[in-house]
C-alpha cells in the first residue's frame, strides 16, 4: 500500500505561494511522506491480515463468530476510553471538536445533516440511526444509535448476553494489550505521538479489513443466522470508505500547523500498528488452536 502524493492542497499552495510556509518546510513534509511510505504503510496489519484474510471467505462456525465478536465488543467497549483521552489531550480546539464527532457518535448522538445518504435497502437499524455523514452538533442522543448497541443486537443472535461482552474481563491478552496501546498513543498528551499514532489507525481503517468482515459474515449470515443483523460492520466500512482520502488531508494540515517531530510520528506510528496487528494475530492463533483441538477431539 503505497500512497504517492506529489501536490499540496490549495489552500496550502496559497501559504506557499505567500511566503507564510518555506519551501524548505514542503521539501521535508515530501520526505516525510517518502518515510511514511516506506516505515508506516508497508506494515503486516495493513498489507497482510491473515485473520480477515482467512475470515472473509465465510469459513467459520458458531464458535468462531462467538469469539470474535467478545474480542471485538472489548476493542469496541474500551475504544471509547482511548477516544475521550485523545479528546482530551487534543492539541487544538478545531481537533478536539474532531475528536468528540468521533466520540459522541459512537456513544449515540445521531449526526445531523440535511442532506443525508441514505442506508440500503434492507439496514437492518433505522435509517434515521446510522448516517455517516454531518455533525454532532445539535444532533439528538438515542440509546439505539450508539454503535456498541448495535452490536449488542447482533451479539443477541449468536447466543451471546450483555453480561458476556465488552468489559475488560472478557478480553483475551492479545486484545487487552491493543486496547491499551490505543489509550497509551492514540490517547497520549504527546500531540507528536498521538499524531503518528492516529495517521496510522486511521490508515489501518481504511485499508479494507472491514470490507473483508462484511464478506465473512454475509456468508455466515445467509449460511447459518438469516436474520443477523451486520449493521455495526456495514456502516463502519461506508465511513471508512469516506475517512480515506481525509486522513491523507489532516496530516498535511497538522504538518503546517507545528512543529513535527518526524521521529516520534513515525515510532508511535508503527508502534500503534503493532498494537493493532497483536489483536488480529491473538484471533489468528486462537483460531487455529480451536481448529486443531476439534482435529484432535
Amino acid at each position: 500500500m503505497v500512497v504517492n502524493r506529489k501536490k499540496l492542497s490549495e489552500e496550502t499552495t496559497e501559504r506557499v505561494e505567500r511566503g507564510d510556509i518555506s519551501g524548505k518546510k514542503v521539501d521535508a513534509y515530501f520526505r516525510l511522506l517518502e518515510r511514511i511510505n516506506k516505515e508506516i504503510l508497508p506494515h503486516d496489519v495493513i498489507v497482510n491480515n491473515q485473520f480477515t484474510r482467512w475470515f472473509k471467505d465465510g469459513n467459520v462456525d458458531r464458535e468462531d463468530i462467538r469469539h470474535f465478536l467478545v474480542q471485538f465488543s472489548v476493542f469496541s467497549n474500551l475504544f471509547i476510553e482511548a477516544q475521550l483521552k485523545k479528546a482530551i489531550n487534543a492539541p487544538t480546539l478545531e481537533a478536539m471538536h474532531s475528536s468528540k464527532e468521533i466520540l459522541l457518535n459512537e456513544l449515540g448522538v445521531v449526526f445531523r445533516n440535511p442532506n443525508p445518504r441514505r442506508v440500503e435497502a434492507g439496514s437492518d437499524i433505522e435509517p434515521d440511526l446510522v448516517c455517516t455523514e454531518g455533525t454532532v452538533d445539535g444532533g439528538t442522543f438515542r440509546f439505539a444509535a450508539a454503535h456498541f448497541e448495535w452490536l449488542l443486537r447482533m451479539n443477541s443472535h449468536v447466543g451471546l448476553t450483555f453480561s458476556d461482552v465488552g468489559k475488560r474481563r472478557h478480553g483475551t491478552k492479545s486484545t487487552l494489550f491493543f486496547c491499551d496501546e490505543l489509550s497509551r498513543l492514540y490517547g497520549s498528551d504527546d500531540p507528536h505521538v498521538g499524531l503518528g499514532a492516529s495517521f496510522s489507525v486511521e490508515n489501518w481503517a481504511a485499508a479494507g479489513f472491514w470490507k473483508e468482515l462484511v464478506s465473512g459474515l454475509e456468508k455466515f449470515k445467509k449460511r447459518e443466522v438469516p436474520q443477523l443483523p451486520l449493521a455495526f460492520f456495514t456502516w463502519h466500512d461506508r465511513v471508512e470508505d469516506q475517512h480515506a482520502a481525509h486522513t491523507w488531508d489532516e496530516l498535511e494540515e497538522e504538518y503546517f500547523a507545528m512543529d513535527l517531530n518526524e521521529d516520534k510520528f513515525i515510532q508511535s506510528g508503527r508502534d500503534m500498528l503493532d498494537g493493532v496487528n497483536a489483536f488480529w494475530k491473538g484471533l489468528n492463533e486462537d483460531r487455529l488452536r480451536r481448529d486443531r483441538d476439534r482435529k484432535l477431539g
